[in-house]
């Protein structure tokens, strides 16, 4: 492969990706709360006292706050796996009440910690549960099936016939995320789904979530316990207090830069200004190009590009242009042709990653650098520390150039009230 044929699959996979976010269609439907009480028997107070809210379509919303705030008890009554008191919930303008539980359950993903595999099932069987019970054919299972693990990162052929015993942690929540979508629903539900995993792994799941909801354009409420995951994933964040009661219902720069009351303030805590890190995306980056070859090619043609373009490694791609290993051209030296590596040691970045998420993974990195991938894992490009610290000078410039101008302005508003 030459040097500009790389660049310009390089400069076509940043234009698709762009386009594919701008281009995402709506496939999900708005969720309606209107006075919703969850009373139990013997308590007191209620569990949740006249929760009103939208969740727009194809949106993704995260519950978020203290324990026993109502959260979850909150999100099981939109499937009814608990039944509220009183109040009206409604999905596509349906009221869910009008329907059989067991029936809505079928077209309401549901998604929790540890993927909650069944354990005698293989991954295709777990994935294929729902499906079973719409009555799908065996053709049109299995092609979807193929289509998911594909989406959530699993290779088919590899993970396709396994049981969940033999998976890692993070393997078995992509399979649980797959189970989630199998029968395309329009809403998902998502209770704490990355909460079982180490930090690495978590990063990783929540990037791909990203992933998957560019794509598909679901409506996703998710509960979760960690601000910092509420703020990366979140089109909308609300906050609860104690009853279910909604303190700040927002995006996550408006809950960052406008706190609606201390208790918000205090829930999201100090340094909520280097929080606001967490809002920039690497996509936002200028991404480095970077000689790239494909598993096979001749090792020695490699190294004469890597060293022409003053680079001491090369980003190995598959036949799909997803990047599989980073190797040293010290490393290559030794290889005829470029071999296939253990794709789970490589650790890259999706595009909508923060940039707190950037710099951790290049800390660990030994290329002090980061591979970028967007939509089905593929290649975009390479960011190093230049460009994260090029890009936080740019927004702090930018910063205090908007607090100038609107100085000036307020100097400007004075002198014509004098």
């Amino acid at each position: 492969m030459t040097e500009s044929t790389e660049n310009t699959e390089n400069t076509q996979n940043t234009e698709n990706t762009r386009s594919t976010e701008k281009d995402r269609q709506v496939s999900g439907v708005e969720i309606d709360l209107r006075d919703v009480v969850k009373r139990y028997p013997g308590q007191k107070s209620a569990a949740v006292e006249s929760l009103s809210l939208t969740v727009p379509a194809g949106e993704l919303v995260m519950f978020i706050g203290p324990s026993g705030c109502g959260k979850t008890t909150s999100l099981k009554m939109i499937n009814r796996l608990i039944e509220p008191t009183s109040g009206t919930i409604t999905i596509g303008g349906e009221d869910v009440r009008s329907r059989d539980a067991d029936e809505l359950r079928r077209t309401i993903g549901y998604v929790i910690q540890g993927g909650s595999l069944f354990p005698h099932m293989t991954v295709a069987d777990n994935i294929a549960v729902v499906p079973k019970l719409l009555k799908w054919s065996k053709q049109k299972i299995a092609d979807r099936t193929e289509e998911l693990l594909d989406l959530v990162g699993l290779e088919p052929g590899r993970y396709r016939d396994r049981y969940p015993r033999e998976l890692s942690g993070g393997q078995q929540q992509r399979v649980g995320v797959a189970r989630g979508l199998a029968a395309d629903p329009p809403v998902v539900l998502m209770d704490e789904p990355f909460g079982a995993v180490d930090p690495i792994t978590r990063q990783r799941l929540q990037d791909e979530m990203l992933g998957i909801q560019r794509e598909l354009g679901k409506t996703i409420v998710c509960v979760t316990h960690d601000i910092d995951e509420a703020i990366k994933l979140g089109d909308r964040i609300l906050i609860f207090s104690e009853g279910a009661r909604i303190e700040q219902y927002d995006t996550p720069e408006n809950v960052l830069a406008a706190p609606a009351n201390d208790f918000v303030a205090d829930f999201v805590g100090a340094g909520s200004t280097l929080k606001q890190l967490s809002l920039s995306r690497v996509s936002e980056l200028e991404m480095g190009s970077w000689t790239t070859a494909r598993l096979g090619d001749d090792s020695s043609d490699a190294v004469r590009r890597a060293e022409a373009a003053g680079h001491d490694c090369v980003v190995v791609l598959d036949e799909r242009n997803r990047p599989v290993s980073w190797p040293w051209l010290r490393n290559l030296r030794r290889q005829d042709r470029i071999d296939v590596p253990r794709r789970d040691e490589l650790v890259t970045l999706d595009r909508r990653a923060t940039l707190n998420d950037a710099l951790d993974t290049m800390l660990s990195s030994s290329h002090a650098a980061a591979i970028v991938t967007g939509d089905r894992d593929q290649y975009v490009g390479v960011v190093d520390f230049v460009s994260v610290t090029n890009h936080i000078r740019g927004q702090e410039a930018a910063a205090q150039q908007a607090v100038a101008q609107e100085a000036r302005a307020e100097e400007a508003r004075a002198e014509d009230a004098s």
